[in-house]
């Protein structure tokens, strides 16, 4: 059975707890997941190697958070070992001062254009329709924070956004990915932007991309 260690919680903002409870927890149910939960970031520093696939919707409060450096040497080397990665929204903009985590991850999150928190509707372009994790998913409409990210060049990009430059005007026509993979070692990583809420994560084309994201990152890549 793939195991898996399921990291949430810090800021409220991103309803980490109400996201775990109503869509975490049935998505991983319906995929087979043996699930281990945790709040304490702490768990980070144990020997990691044992977990197929850890998940990552941890949220910070403040920009001067960050792993130590035991905690970002556990998590790295778990994953180059075969230890997937499966992370979604906040998780772009966690640990900020932890550079080596956000190479892993692919991305950091800039901004939002619209404003934090604003109910900001936009769409999100499937750009990789042939990717087993894209299958069946097709274009999709949300309505809350558009991410605006730094991401690593070498991401295998399966989504991105379109800004229309009405809150910043000079981005207008700007593309910025909103889901990719990559790998790292043996360790494969999915991660998806969109999931400010609980009524993101329940549009049928947003669950089915992370349950297929997060059954393709729990696989060795060897």
């Amino acid at each position: 059975m793939t195991r898996v260690l399921y990291l949430y919680g810090g800021w409220p903002g991103h309803q980490p707890y109400q996201v775990a409870e109503e869509w975490a927890r049935p998505l991983f149910a319906e995929l087979g997941f043996d699930v281990e939960e945790t709040n304490d970031v702490f768990a980070l520093d144990a020997d990691l190697t044992g977990y197929d696939l850890i998940a990552l919707n941890w949220n910070n409060a403040l920009l001067s958070e960050g792993l130590s450096a035991a905690q970002e040497d556990s998590l790295l080397g778990a994953v180059a070992a075969g230890t997937g990665i499966a992370a979604w929204h906040g998780a772009a903009a966690a640990f900020r001062t932890s550079i080596k985590y956000h190479w892993l991850l692919g991305g950091s999150f800039l901004e939002h254009p619209a404003g934090e928190g604003v109910k900001h509707p936009y769409e999100v372009s499937i750009v990789d329709k042939s990717h087993e994790i894209t299958r069946g998913v097709g274009d999709f409409r949300v309505a809350s924070e558009q991410y605006y990210m730094s991401v690593d060049p070498n991401n295998h990009v399966l989504a991105e956004t379109t800004f229309t430059g009405e809150h910043v005007p000079w981005i207008d026509g700007y593309r910025v990915p909103q889901a990719w993979t990559k790998t790292w070692g043996r360790g494969r990583v999915f991660y998806s932007a969109v999931g400010h809420d609980l009524d993101d994560l329940r549009n049928p084309d947003v669950t089915r991309l992370c349950t297929q994201g997060f059954a393709w990152a729990a696989r060795d890549a060897k």
